[in-house]
């Protein structure tokens, strides 16, 4: 039965490679310059913003199971286990960090358009 186990692991463990390799981060938006941007390059900025955040999260909900059997195959002694975990949160970290980059990058952008903008 260890073996079948064992077997079982494995094979989820490939498929959450196979998983998370067919996992594709969003690009980045482009993000317009606030000091110099009209009211409508803004407002294609922020539904760029938000048409990112949605990417994003489906990217990250994407790689959720492939983190979750290897750590299964972690749990049941698979070698190889922990470095494909920490490969596919790294991913999953970097998407939480281009994320927060995004957001902060843009509310910047809102706050100069204010600024050059006072009405």
């Amino acid at each position: 039965m260890k073996f079948f186990n064992i077997a079982i692991v494995g094979l989820a463990l490939s498929s959450a490679s196979a998983f998370a390799a067919d996992c594709a981060a969003p690009a980045v938006p482009e993000l317009p310059d606030g000091a110099s941007a009209s009211m409508e390059q803004m407002l294609k900025g922020q539904k760029a913003v938000k048409a990112f955040q949605a990417a994003n999260l489906e990217y990250m909900s994407c790689l959720e199971p492939g983190m979750t059997a290897a750590q299964t195959a972690i749990d049941e002694g698979t070698e190889g286990a922990a470095e494909k975990y920490e490969e596919i949160q790294s991913s999953y970290n970097a998407a939480v960090s281009a994320e927060e980059g995004v957001a902060g990058q843009f509310n910047t952008e809102i706050r100069e358009y204010k600024a050059a903008n006072p009405s």
